[in-house]
């Protein structure tokens, strides 16, 4: 059992679904049409700070959304890879002849440290998630500010 295969494994996951939550977020902002919604009538404060405000609630919601969709798949590889070790160690387990001999032990040992550090990976990929999040909101609310000024 290497260590470094299933943590770097939830590594690249928790970057892929940072990066795709952003990217995702980008295009829902763009997609809205919060910075080109009727070029026409810029003149008119008034209906750009309306539709402003409309984008700006549905880039939110849609953050939101994206958002717990990542965290159910956080908790999903996480659920994935403690199952996975569990696995392992019953393997051994039922391998050896005695109870209690070393390579169980060190069995044991090494499901409890992957657990460990599958808990551990998971709370440091949603809480980027949650950063991610929250860059986007900020992002979103400077621009509702600079429309509405």
């Amino acid at each position: 059992m290497k260590l470094n295969y299933f943590t770097k494994r939830l590594s690249t996951a928790g970057r892929f679904l940072a990066t795709t939550l952003f990217c995702l977020s980008a295009i829902a902002f763009v997609w809205q049409g919060a910075f080109f919604s009727n070029t026409s009538a810029m003149a008119v404060p008034a209906a750009n700070l309306i539709a402003s405000t409309d984008g700006a609630n549905q880039v939110k919601d849609k953050t939101n959304e994206v958002s717990r969709g990542s965290k159910n798949f956080i908790d999903d590889v996480k659920d994935k890879v403690k199952e996975a070790a569990n696995s392992n160690a019953g393997k051994v387990e039922d391998a050896t002849d005695n109870d209690g001999s070393l390579v169980e032990r060190k069995a044991k040992r090494d499901r409890d440290r992957i657990e460990k550090r599958a808990d551990e990976d998971a709370a440091r990929t949603k809480e980027a998630v949650d950063n991610s999040k929250n860059a986007v909101k900020g992002v979103v609310d400077s621009i509702k500010d600079a429309f509405s000024n």
